[in-house]
């Protein structure tokens, strides 16, 4: 539990503004350090996880982030820590947060037509914080704040679901910055596609598929973003930028480069989930009927999720035998095998079926939840507890862990405990006043004296904290 609570202290070690982000002031004498664009980093990935946009769903960023690793393993930082996580908007985009944070929306998973074409924007994104691109626009420049700066990705995508918004927290507080910076990012983002490239062809991925993916890009935002102010186009493209790309391509020669049976199955998971269930149903049995299109295995996929969202259990749970039958072993497709036993009444060997699946899959953030949400249904809270202790030191920042832990001391009487790791769980989604309720809770419920130690010691941070936000106001 130490190590979960400082890395969750180090969440707040500089002043904070009004806005919940470092306080930096007139930046234009500061040099900014990988340690402080990952402290920016933190704040902000705080407000995306509040918002509603932002998407908890384990399968998909299991299969972003193993995806995002594989490239950073071949950037020139293999060993900068990065997130990889979803945002649900149907309108195409990616940004990258200082520090390592990477949003990829769920109309640019749609997009890509290759998983080539994906893993060019993330290649392009990872490039942008391994060459430090925020702190070198920073360097030998006089800005507003850097908080600004560092919480446009949270802006756009507020303005996206709250045009006031907009009009309100961006266009006047940082419209004039983002223009005064639009050449230089410019720079940056030629520098980000050549050596996006690079990464691409060493991860042995397909790099033209970058110049093939920036031409549809280009098209689908002047379907989609006509209309949008040039500096919410985070990324803005021109025909020079395309070009540029193109010509590189055209020196590396060509390799087929065919793609994973999970970057097929997470797109039929984006398409299942967008569409009505009886939408979804159909598109799903048209790809598989006579005038066949997409990949079958993917479509089959895509149908069972649409099936179990329709309540038609019994045909999704036929369906699925059928996709075992023909799919290669996958953790995926273990996973929603669990769903539909869970929901079938096939209870009795429920419990073996998730430890052998965890045993071939350990690391599978889907199988491991439902794994636990059995346990705890069935009572065997100290089991969930060993399981999501070992979770929680492998990923402090995952708040649903937290959750699940919280019910677990609930149901055991262990109300301190339970109390304290929500209060991770409200930090985590932002809330700081929430978190400071549950640490007032922890205390006045329990008597063990290490943790209350350690409630005293977060609630004193936190206070300091929550005044110096409401003293800036």
């Amino acid at each position: 539990m130490e190590k979960i609570i400082l890395s969750l202290l180090l969440l707040f070690p500089l002043p904070l503004a009004a806005d919940g982000l470092p306080d930096l002031g007139d930046v234009s004498q500061t040099s900014i350090s990988p340690q402080m664009e990952r402290q920016i980093g933190e704040q902000s990935m705080l407000q995306i996880r509040a918002s509603e946009r932002y998407l908890d769903d384990p399968e998909l960023s299991d299969y972003l982030n193993r995806l995002g690793q594989r490239l950073v393993a071949s950037s020139s930082e293999p060993g900068q820590a990065f997130e990889f996580f979803v945002i649900d908007d149907s309108t195409v985009n990616a940004f990258a947060l200082p520090g390592g944070f990477i949003g990829v929306n769920t109309g640019l998973l749609l997009l890509a037509q290759s998983e080539s074409e994906l893993a060019s924007v993330l290649s392009h994104e990872i490039s942008h914080v391994t060459q430090h691109h925020l702190a070198r626009m920073v360097s030998g420049r006089k800005y507003d704040s850097l908080a600004a700066l560092a919480t446009v990705a949270v802006a756009i995508l507020a303005a996206r679901s709250n045009p006031d918004a907009l009009q309100a927290g961006i266009v006047g507080a940082q419209g004039g910055v983002l223009q005064r910076q639009l050449d230089f990012t410019r720079e940056h983002e030629k520098e980000a596609d050549r050596i996006g490239m690079g990464i691409l062809q060493r991860s042995g991925l397909d790099p033209h598929a970058m110049a093939t993916f920036f031409e549809r890009l280009q098209t689908a935002t002047r379907l989609i973003e006509g209309n949008a102010p040039s500096y919410l186009r985070t990324h803005p493209l021109t025909n020079e930028r395309i070009a540029d790309v193109g010509n590189r391509a055209q020196q590396i020669p060509f390799k087929l480069v065919a793609d994973s049976l999970d970057f097929q199955l997470m797109r039929a998971r984006v398409i299942a989930a967008q569409k009505t269930p009886q939408d979804a149903v159909g598109f799903f049995e048209a790809a598989l009927g006579e005038n066949k299109f997409g990949n079958p295995l993917a479509q089959r996929y895509g149908l069972v999720l649409a099936l179990l969202r329709a309540r038609n259990i019994a045909r999704a749970a036929s369906e699925l035998d059928t996709l075992k039958r023909l799919a290669p072993p996958n953790p995926t497709l273990a996973a929603l095998d669990g769903n539909i036993r869970q929901q079938t009444g096939k209870g009795s060997e429920i419990l073996e079926f998730y430890r052998a699946a965890l045993k071939q899959y350990p690391r599978h953030r889907a199988l491991v939840f439902d794994y636990v949400n059995v346990l705890l249904s069935r009572q065997r809270h100290d089991e969930a507890l060993q399981i999501l202790d070992r979770e929680v030191a492998l990923d402090g920042n995952n708040a649903r862990l937290y959750e699940l832990q919280a019910r677990a001391y609930s149901a055991l009487g262990r109300r301190q405990e339970a109390h304290h790791v929500l209060a991770y769980h409200e930090i985590l989604h932002g809330n700081l006043r929430g978190a400071i309720e549950q640490l007032e809770l922890a205390k006045r419920t329990g008597n063990d004296y290490y943790q209350l130690s350690t409630i005293e010691t977060e609630l004193k941070q936190y206070r300091e904290i929550l005044e110096a936000q409401r003293k800036r106001r």
